[in-house]
């Protein structure tokens, strides 16, 4: 378990690293004049989509890992609920970590104030997500004589 909460919490920080890189990268590409107009077409049909996508997966994705992970703890095979789980947070951390990433990015290249708060939205899900292990045994039920 320890192994797979190793791999979590990378990847978790990573997606933070991340959001730093683009947020240097937006505020580059801002500098030097590559901006899209918020009120356009094109920044009003990105600025919709991001909205969309951040408040539709956010809530879809915490609900099915939900799930999954109360079917996943009736499992008897520790490893296999382990393995289940660790597939399935890493999912859950990409969907939300890149809807923060592109919160971000659009925030720079839109100047719009729904972007950072789009992104911010999208922060709070993914510290919801942050791996530890109370949480994943309290999630899949392993007794501490199972734990590995």
């Amino acid at each position: 378990m320890k192994k797979i909460l190793k791999k979590l919490t990378l990847i978790y920080y990573l997606i933070y690293i991340a959001v730093v890189l683009v947020a240097l990268l937006g505020f580059q590409l801002h500098r030097s004049g590559v901006v899209i107009d918020s009120q356009s077409q094109a920044g009003i049909i990105i600025s919709s989509l991001l909205i969309i996508l951040i408040i539709g997966s956010i809530p879809i994705t915490l609900a099915i890992f939900n799930k999954k992970t109360k079917k996943w703890a009736t499992e008897d095979d520790v490893p296999k609920k382990l393995a289940l789980y660790s597939k399935a947070s890493v999912i859950r951390l990409i969907i939300i970590g890149t809807g923060f990433l592109l919160g971000i990015l659009f925030f720079f290249l839109m100047n719009s104030q729904s972007m950072i708060f789009c992104a911010g939205i999208s922060a709070i899900g993914l510290f919801f997500c942050k791996p530890a292990d109370v949480k994943i045994i309290s999630e899949l039920q392993i007794e501490e004589a199972e734990k590995y």
